[in-house]
């Protein structure tokens, strides 16, 4: 589950939790520039398939970490 409310998901017993970036944008970020907002959401989703490979016994969060944007 890709959410910016994990402590609801804990609690509701969600077994994968990949926390997004906050309430009005789980997956994205206006702030940034598309191109870092690409390179995040592209981390986002492959968390989220890493997340649904991995076997669990409990709620588990499986954290995305900030993507560091190359400088040309």
């Amino acid at each position: 589950m890709i959410t910016n409310l994990v402590t609801i998901a804990e609690q509701v017993g969600a077994p994968r939790i990949v926390p997004g970036r906050g309430i009005p944008y789980p997956s994205g970020d206006p702030n940034v520039p598309p191109s870092a907002e690409q390179t995040w959401r592209r981390r986002l989703v492959q968390r989220a398939l890493e997340a649904v490979a991995t076997a669990v016994e409990r709620s588990t969060i499986f954290e995305v970490g900030e993507v560091e944007e190359a400088h040309a």
